[in-house]
């Protein structure tokens, strides 16, 4: 299976370069860096490293309190970040600094992965959530470097494809040296697959704590809007944004309210921008540096790392990813700032969370855009039910944190380097 898998990805790799470049004319940085896909990298390596695979923008901000715990531990070691998109690699570099060096992980192509390998020689590794690689992880196995799959998951959907090529991921899986689930669902799913005694652990999301400078910033934003009631669409997808504003514009009682949108994706500001302008409504954009006056009803959240800020600004957030079945965006980030969330009804990469959520009070789940529409509406004229959500949220937020520290007593103890 090994071999074939292997024969279909070198077949289909001159489509994978062409949707890179393709990709490349509206995000350059898919046309940067290609040498680091094929295992080859410029920068030396002068020490010992820990490497950590966060695939894109969302396991790269999730894995903040695994990067803390890692440096504390290890404080003798570099620590790698690998991605798979130019936006995660950018998060890595906005969100930590020099604490990490991102560069992309390479194709799963075995010439790619021993250069990778040769190059970094990690005294161990880690894989953020569903990242199931045969040939790295039967790579790292054979040049006796232990991997592990963390804040693990694995949806029913997600289970039944894999299910389709069991005889290709079973022995990968198997060769992991542990496996930390996020459920216990996701851990009877990833062990029918092959994988050996998952642990269930938690989701590392809720021991994010949110930057106290971004709090502030957003506290500033609510204070400065005044009395308006803000309402804040959050890393939404393509094809969204239109439904949301739809409903939004059919609906009456937003007149005085305040409506900011955050897109997922940096390269669909302008696009987004676009749709709000063609809906009739008059637009502020973040990127102006100005604040919305208050003869502006939408203000697009065209910035990078700010998420945090926008919720701490916000009454209510409606999480993107869900209107669509795309699989959810995260609502912890928003739940750990106290806003009350409402998402739609394709949560299924964040079932688990969605459903203690929603048990909590903390969260509603919706069946589409009309109904959350119609939700925030009946929360911005119950100031008591929407104190209760917030409650709610906080409370929910810290009772589901421990899974970094979980996380952290699975793996090996390192001698400190010489020097």
């Amino acid at each position: 299976m090994r071999r074939l898998y292997g024969a279909i990805f070198w077949l289909l790799l001159p489509l994978i370069l062409c949707r890179l470049w393709w990709r490349g004319r509206q995000q350059p940085g898919y046309r940067q860096h290609w040498a680091e896909r094929f295992g080859r990298y410029r920068t030396p390596v002068t020490g010992p490293t820990i490497w950590l695979h966060a695939v894109s923008v969302g396991e790269t901000r999730a894995a903040a309190s695994l990067v803390q715990a890692l440096r504390r531990r290890y404080p003798g070691h570099r620590l790698i970040l690998t991605q798979m998109t130019p936006t995660g690699r950018d998060t890595a570099r906005e969100v930590y600094k020099d604490d990490v060096e991102a560069v992309y992980l390479p194709y799963d192509l075995p010439f790619a992965i021993n250069g990778f390998i040769r190059h970094f020689r990690p005294a161990f590794g880690l894989l953020m959530e569903t990242e199931i690689w045969p040939n790295l992880i039967h790579a790292t196995a054979d040049a006796g470097i232990p991997l592990f799959l963390v804040n693990a998951r694995l949806s029913a959907r997600s289970a039944r494809g894999y299910g389709k090529i069991a005889r290709l991921v079973s022995p990968a899986l198997a060769r992991l040296a542990g496996v930390a689930a996020q459920s216990k669902d996701d851990a009877l799913r990833l062990a029918a697959l092959g994988a050996a005694a998952p642990v269930v652990c938690g989701n590392v999301k809720f021991d994010i704590v949110p930057p106290a400078a971004q709090l502030a910033l957003g506290r500033a934003w609510h204070e400065s809007i005044g009395e308006r009631a803000v309402v804040l669409f959050a890393s939404t997808r393509d094809g969204e944004e239109t439904l949301l504003l739809d409903a939004w514009c059919r609906k009456r009682g937003f007149e005085q309210a305040l409506l900011i949108i955050v897109p997922r994706h940096p390269q669909r500001f302008d696009e987004v921008a676009n749709q709000v302008t063609v809906h009739g409504l008059s637009l502020c954009r973040r990127s102006s540096g100005e604040l919305p006056g208050a003869d502006r009803q939408v203000w697009l959240g065209d910035s990078m790392g700010e998420l945090a800020a926008y919720y701490a600004a916000a009454d209510i957030a409606v999480v993107g990813g869900s209107f669509l079945p795309l699989g959810g965006h995260n609502l912890i980030e928003a739940s750990a700032v106290g806003t009350p969330v409402i998402v739609g009804p394709h949560m299924f990469n964040f079932a688990e969370a969605t459903r203690l959520a929603c048990e909590a009070g903390a969260a509603q789940q919706c069946e589409g855009v009309d109904a959350t529409i119609d939700t925030v509406l009946e929360l911005l004229r119950s100031p008591a039910r929407r104190t209760a959500m917030q409650q709610a949220a906080m409370a929910f937020s810290r009772a589901h944190g421990g899974a970094t520290e979980r996380i952290m007593a699975m793996l090996p103890d390192l001698a400190a380097p010489l020097g």
